[in-house]
């Protein structure tokens, strides 16, 4: 069995092993203000995204704040 992670509730292939790399396969641009992580319920600081290891089970939250109304 693949090792994998949930991400935004949803099961993906582990393929990424530091946050900054899944934030990169996501789409998402690690430096573009107003991007939040949390990996296992945790906000993760994003100094530390590049050294955020990530196992197989873990859950991760990635959000965006938008602007509108």
């Amino acid at each position: 069995m693949a090792e994998s992670i949930r991400v935004n509730g949803e099961e993906r292939p582990l393929q990424a092993r530091v946050l900054a790399d899944l934030v990169r396969q996501m789409g998402f641009d690690p430096d573009r203000p107003g991007l939040a992580a949390a990996v296992n319920g945790e906000l993760i600081p994003r100094g530390r995204w590049s050294g955020q290891l990530l196992s197989p089970g873990d859950s991760v939250e990635l959000v965006g704040a938008t602007q509108g109304g």
